[in-house]
């Protein structure tokens, strides 16, 4: 069975943001706004079926969404 690997958006170093699969060394794609770079993993995890892990500019994860068949959804109504 294959391990699901979720897409982070995380903040690069020299300014902007990247999204960047679990156990990837390497960004997906990289962006000058994390809006951008959201957008961009919302539709990988829709056609993947995974989770999107945004993390703030300190690094620190500000939110998730999940995509694909949760075995256990969130108890929240943010969306």
């Amino acid at each position: 069975m294959s391990r699901k690997k979720d897409i982070h958006v995380v903040p690069k170093s020299e300014g902007g943001w990247a999204t960047r699969k679990e156990g990837a060394s390497r960004a997906g794609s990289l962006h000058g706004t994390q809006r951008d770079a959201i957008d961009r993993a919302r539709g990988q995890a829709i056609r993947e079926k995974v989770e999107v892990v945004i993390h703030r500019k300190d690094g620190t994860i500000r939110d998730s969404d999940s995509y694909g068949n949760d075995p256990v959804p969130p108890k929240d109504k943010k969306h």
